[in-house]
């Protein structure tokens, strides 16, 4: 696991798209333990490590892991008074507003009502290809955005610019598969098009001011070739 950041109390890790944070709670395939960040990072510090947040599986980036319960419950106090300020990058089918916020409802399992849920997002760049794919247009769009969520609900980047109709490509739960199978056979890009590019707080020890960032993988160094046109 490729470490973004190490201290006494906690480390981060970039972690690849395709790999689980902990041992899914519910599966209907089994996941083999190379494939699992807990498991893998304990054999690599030789010790006890615990999971503060998690992403999806299929969403790569920034993941914090701590040392010990007391600073897990610390960092995840965080999260929970939502002092951690979280940065995507994500390629949205069509042209998005230049900036906006998705404010929508969403259910949770365990709760009987939607559950507030706030994005926030800004357009970074767009690109066209004169390809009809699907068949409402005869070009294909795709903007890549960067959002930052502003609470921390299941699926919720994914779930919210489905619901303004510019779902994530990659996207195979709430994305559009003409699309998906475009910049998968056409342009070479598989998986989900979403990374958890930062993530910025204050250390609950020191009281400075940190930011974690992922570096580029594969998958995000060819997009950027695509909106820049390099």
């Amino acid at each position: 696991m490729n470490i973004l950041y190490q201290d006494d109390h906690f480390f981060a890790i970039d972690k690849p798209s395709g790999f689980f944070v902990h041992p899914p709670e519910a599966s209907a395939y089994p996941v083999a333990r190379e494939k699992i960040c807990l498991y893998l990072l304990r054999d690599q510090f030789r010790q006890d490590v615990f999971p503060v947040h998690r992403l999806d599986a299929p969403t790569s980036g920034v993941v914090l892991f701590a040392f010990s319960k007391e600073a897990t419950r610390a960092l995840s106090f965080l999260f929970a008074e939502r002092k951690m300020i979280k940065i995507y990058d994500a390629v949205a089918r069509g042209w998005v507003e230049e900036e906006g916020t998705i404010d929508f409802p969403l259910s949770i399992k365990g709760f009987r009502e939607p559950i507030d849920a706030k994005t926030h997002y800004r357009r970074l760049a767009t690109v066209e290809f004169p390809v009809a794919v699907g068949k409402k247009y005869p070009t294909a769009r795709y903007s890549h955005v960067e959002v930052e969520p502003r609470t921390g609900r299941w699926h919720q980047i994914r779930r919210h610019f489905d619901q303004i109709a510019h779902p994530l490509l990659g996207d195979i739960e709430h994305g559009d598969s003409h699309h998906n199978r475009f910049f998968r056979d056409e342009l070479k890009i598989s998986g989900l098009c979403l990374k958890a590019r930062e993530l910025s707080f204050i250390h609950p020890w020191t009281n400075q001011p940190i930011a974690i960032h992922a570096g580029a993988c594969e998958r995000w160094e060819k997009i950027a070739k695509i909106f820049t046109g390099a």
